[in-house]
């Protein structure tokens, strides 16, 4: 029995703390196994222990992001051009950023093209990416995209230096020492135009402040048939407006097509009453030219038709302004006509539109509001 209690003693005491219990090989092969894991583990605890320092400390800040490299930066910049530019232009937009029912982006320009060039087509207006329809109900702007594209850098015109879009313009028209300026003297003459920072050393050696009083007498001259143009447009309107009888009414110009061969579009206006006479308007793009779509230049042409049956002649005054919601630059302009039975229609007579650009905006709408003057003048 003493030799038994001696081997088991001994067979007990690598894998247990009781002596009196007796363990098999299994349980001592797992019992090494483990002790070898542990022993691993905690060579791992110092190695990285001693190693990394204050870096295994849960409570400390986590590691600064590396920062992209010039090269890196410059690529991220090009593909945010190619992202966020206009789908027909491929510019980035510099306002309005019109987006489709699939999210292609246009800038305001080019979706006011596209939109009148289906006007005169006859067509429906489809995005040039993925064709859905698109028209002012169904895009909308996507102020994200502006945001994004304010703060993008581009380079001044001038010095070539880099500031955000959203602060570009006033850096050229205000800061930039290289803006192309004029000198202060170019009202009586001076053709001077140069940098900024030039201006001053010219306008020392400007030689048109030491011109005499008849070399300048052409010059003024000028400028004053210039102004008494403005001062007489402004005198007749005022004057105008103190006949007798003075009518104006809200008209609404729109769209029609020809029943010729080849179809044209014209605008016309309903029946309106104006001085207890009965009016409509007539309106045509590019003076019926046959395919206005394919010139970049627009313009509208409008003529005002008496329809009613008049006992003697009326001679009337009449101008179109915008529209009260409408953001089109019109230029006052009076037009004069004698109205009778034999002669009920005006000749056309542009619409006094800055550029094509307005033009487009016109096209581009549903319908084209404005606001009618006619002014009648007693015998």
């Amino acid at each position: 029995m003493s030799s038994m209690e001696e081997r088991g003693e001994v067979a007990a005491a690598p894998g247990s703390s009781s002596a009196g219990l007796s363990v098999g090989p299994e349980a001592v092969a797992a019992g090494a196994g483990l002790s070898g894991i542990q022993e691993e583990s905690g060579m791992r605890r110092e190695a990285s222990g001693s190693g990394s320092g204050p870096e295994t400390d849960p409570d400390a800040p986590p590691k600064k992001r590396v920062r992209l490299q010039e090269g890196e930066a410059g690529k991220l910049e090009e593909r945010l051009y190619s992202v966020l530019c206009c789908t027909v232009c491929l510019d980035l937009p510099k306002a309005s950023v019109y987006q489709c029912t699939n999210g292609h982006l246009m800038c305001a320009g080019c979706f006011i093209h596209l939109l009148a060039d289906a006007r005169l087509k006859e067509e429906q207006a489809t995005c040039p990416n993925c064709r859905c329809e698109i028209s002012k109900s169904l895009c909308c702007r996507n102020l994200a995209v502006e945001k994004a594209v304010s703060e993008l850098p581009s380079d001044c015109s001038y010095c070539l230096k880099q500031f955000p879009r959203s602060g570009l313009d006033h850096h050229q028209s205000e800061e930039c020492q290289d803006r192309l300026t004029q000198c202060k003297y170019k009202r009586i003459g001076c053709p001077w135009q140069g940098p900024f920072h030039e201006l001053t050393a010219h306008e020392v050696d400007c030689c048109h402040p030491s011109k005499t009083g008849i070399e300048l007498m052409g010059i003024l001259d000028e400028m004053d048939q210039s102004h008494r143009r403005e001062l007489q447009l402004y005198n007749s309107i005022f004057s105008l407006l103190s006949f007798e009888k003075i009518g104006f009414t809200e008209v609404q110009f729109r769209p029609y097509r020809t029943d010729d061969f080849i179809t044209r579009l014209y605008y016309e206006t309903p029946r309106f009453t104006v001085l207890n006479q009965t009016w409509v308007l007539k309106a045509r793009v590019n003076d019926s030219e046959r395919n206005p779509n394919l010139s970049c230049k627009r313009t509208l042409s409008f003529q005002l038709i008496l329809k009613s049956k008049v006992n003697s002649t009326l001679e009337c005054s009449f101008l179109l302004l915008k529209g009260p919601y409408d953001d089109v630059k019109i230029k006052p302009v009076i037009q004069h006509h004698v109205f009778s039975n034999d002669a009920n229609e005006t000749e056309y007579v542009p619409l006094p539109i800055s550029d094509s650009v307005e033009c487009n905006k016109l096209l581009a709408a549903k319908n084209i509001n404005l606001r009618l003057f006619i002014f009648q003048i007693q015998k």
